[in-house]
Parts: structure tokens; sequence; C-alpha cells
């Protein structure tokens, strides 16, 4: 049986920018299928429901990741690309980077070297109307594996470090999507409880399209989405961030359900489950933001995961918070939800 750090692993090693989710779908539904019923919606969506009281209670995290896009094909098979998702340019130069064509092409981003930079070019990121990715081959040879329109995402080994932390690519969301697939095992054997619906979103980094679609169709009373969130580090606003290892981020931001966030503090400290809070005085930049104004409006609360390196091609995070966003989301479940 795979542990939650293996799973971890496991979703976040998967192809699946926005719009091209079809090989991180699949391993969901490996995952998802052993304690529910797995469908995929028109949009691409993964979704599940696990049936028992009348109310019903969704869950949601985006599996998409962030990516590029092959915008054309130069001389000597260097590649024009363009940004999907919230790609960052300066962590990009010199990268090692798979190319998701008729077969994975392996390519490395191009990088001046430091000894023929201008000052101003030391100074600065390339664009992505600037950078090129080198694959090795021919023009000829490229056009026969690789097409205009094919994703291409940054190669990560995942590993592990100190204090339960682990590295590796597309943390953001797979730790999410890791988090609802634990804390649906812990309550499936459960039948005294709130129906529950599982939703795995697409295209949440171009947009949150999944969630707007998906949400509107699975129609439930409430909802708690899950994501990651800024952790500290040197150098970042500590009033910003929470801490790896200290426990889940419970949103508190005007589009969040109050009450909501009440009752996860209430159940975390009941529990005796670590937590932390993240204050937002506006949207919250997730999937939460679109499922509370779904359909008629659904009632919504966000549970986030500390992660550092944000939107690179290395990500941080601590294996316990996962696990212990997992138990307070169960926890919630398993007391009956908001109003119980």
């Amino acid at each position: 049986m795979s542990t939650l750090k293996d799973m971890i692993f496991d979703l976040s090693e998967a192809n699946g920018t926005p719009g091209a989710e079809s090989e991180i779908s699949n391993i969901i539904e490996k995952y998802v299928s052993k304690f529910a019923d797995v469908k995929k919606d028109k949009f691409g969506n993964v979704t599940a429901e696990m049936p028992a009281g009348e109310k019903t209670i969704l869950l949601d995290a985006h599996m998409d990741r962030i990516g590029m896009i092959v915008t054309g094909i130069e001389d000597g098979g260097f590649l024009r690309v363009a940004k999907c998702g919230g790609m960052d340019a300066r962590v990009l130069a010199a990268q090692d980077v798979t190319i998701w064509g008729k077969e994975p092409v392996y390519g490395v981003v191009t990088s001046t070297p430091p000894h023929l930079s201008t000052p101003e070019d030391a100074k600065k990121a390339k664009d992505f109307d600037a950078i090129l990715i080198d694959t090795g081959m021919t023009k000829e040879k490229a056009e026969k594996l690789i097409s205009q329109g094919d994703r291409i995402t940054v190669r990560c080994p995942h590993g592990e470090m100190e204090n339960g932390r682990i590295f590796g690519a597309a943390l953001d969301d797979r730790a999410g999507c890791a988090a609802i697939i634990r804390a649906a095992e812990l309550v499936s054997e459960t039948k005294d409880r709130p129906s529950v619906k599982l939703l795995f979103s697409g295209q949440e980094e171009t947009g949150g399209d999944g969630a707007i679609t998906g949400s509107f169709n699975l129609d439930a009373d409430e909802c708690i989405a899950i994501d990651v969130s800024f952790a500290d580090a040197p150098d970042m606003p500590s009033e910003k961030c929470g801490k790896l290892n200290k426990g889940p981020m419970i949103g508190i931001a005007p589009v969040l359900n109050y009450k909501i966030s009440e009752k996860l503090k209430a159940v975390a400290e009941g529990k005796k489950i670590p937590y932390q809070l993240e204050l937002m005085g506006d949207s919250t930049g997730t999937n939460a933001d679109h499922i509370a104004i779904s359909k008629g409006g659904i009632k919504t609360g966000l549970v986030s995961i500390p992660q550092r390196n944000m939107h690179t091609g290395v990500e941080i995070i601590a294996v316990d918070d996962v696990e212990n966003s997992a138990r307070l989301i169960a926890e919630y479940i398993l007391g009956g939800g908001l109003d119980a």
C-alpha cells in the first residue's frame, strides 16, 4: 500500500498542463476508484460521489500544473514558446524540460553565458518572447516529433529533505489533490456523515474554468477548496506567509464563508490538529473564488498547504502539512459540516 508521500510523488511527476490534463486525470482515477465511482465531465474534470446523508459537501483541488506551449520551431531545432499558466520566466534559464510531442522529447532552455551578456541583460530575465528551447535536433527531425500546441513541463526529480519536507515539481496543486484523496479515504467507511463529492478540476492555472463548470454541475450545499499558499523563507513578508510543518492554513477572506472558517478552526482545536490562519482582504486567487459564486452560490471555505518556491520547477512542502490538511477536512465532514 502506498504511503501519502508516495502518492504525492506519483501525482507530481505526471504531465497535465491546462487543457491537457488527461495523464494526471488517469492517475487520480486510479486512486479514487478504490473507494468511489469516478467520472470525467465534458470539460475534463475528474469527479466522484460518495453518497451518505442529505447534505452534500464538495471538496475541490486543481489537477493542472504550470508549463509552456510550443508556438514555433526554428532552424536548428530551437522551439519558440509561450507560458501556459503562471510560469515564472526568472527561473527558466538552463532548465531541463520535457516537450510532450508524439513521444517525450527532452530539451534545455537556452541561456546566454555571463561573459557574453551586456550589463543591461545581466539585470533581467528573458521574457517569453525571447526564450528558446534547444532540442539538439535538426528542424526537420523536430518537426516530425513536435507540433505547435504541444505542451512543455520543467523536469524535476523529487526528493526528501530534513523535517519531513519534500521537493518536486507540480506540488501546486498535486499536494492538494493528495489531501482530498486522503480525506476521502478517511471518511469512506463511515456512512453517518454528509454526502461527499470530489472535484479534481482542470485549468485553474489559466483562470479556474474547471472549477466553474465542475461546481455548477455537482451542485453541493457547501465546499472546501484545497490549494497551496506561501510558506515563509528569508526576505518573504511574514504576514503573508504560513510556516512549514505548522499545519494547514485556514483561509479568511471576503469571498469565503466566515462560519465555515470558524468551524474549521473549532474542529482543528477540538481534534488537536495544528493550524494557521491565512488572512486576505480581497480574493483568494484560488478556485474558492469561483466556486463561492457558482450557480446560486455555494458556501465555501479554503484550506491551503504551505509551500516554498511556488510556480517554479522545484517546490517544497512538508508531508505532515498534507496529512493534517486531510485530517482537518475529514473531521469537518465527520462532524457534519456547517451548522451540524
